[in-house]
């Protein structure tokens, strides 16, 4: 990833809005396409079996967000990796997914308003704290 690109406030949207939906697709490719079940899953991910369930029932995770071509080989190499059947992908493996969908759905936009990747508007903190101010 070249630096320029590694941006904190992407890093930021991108772990708080795509990983989630990201982590939701990947658990129903381990249990519905790898035949691995909830409490085995949720023990490679380090997580709850209560979690690996909400994630199946689109409690968690459950946003609008196309996955494109590149990002659905992401998961399924994801779900490998999980699985134990193929050599591991990293955070930045997604960011740089998930940057490349979103310049491609964005290239006329400026560089600050990039930061919500893959479609999200993010506002920023003066733009959220003014509606707040106007609410009250």
């Amino acid at each position: 990833m070249n630096e320029k690109d590694c941006d904190i406030n992407v890093c930021d949207s991108m772990v708080r809005k795509i990983l989630p939906v990201m982590r939701a697709e990947m658990v129903s490719r381990l249990v519905n396409q790898q035949g691995m079940s909830q409490s085995d899953a949720a023990k490679k991910l380090g997580i709850t079996r209560a979690a690996v369930s909400q994630y199946l029932s689109h409690k968690r995770g459950d946003a609008d967000i196309e996955i494109s071509s590149d990002m659905n080989s992401l998961l399924d190499r994801w779900a490998m990796s999980v699985a134990g059947k193929q050599d591991s992908i990293t955070l930045c493996d997604i960011c740089q997914c998930a940057m490349k969908t979103s310049d491609q759905k964005k290239k006329d936009l400026p560089r600050h308003d990039r930061s919500g990747l893959a479609g999200f508007n993010t506002p920023s903190f003066s733009e959220t704290k003014r509606k707040e101010r106007e609410h009250k």
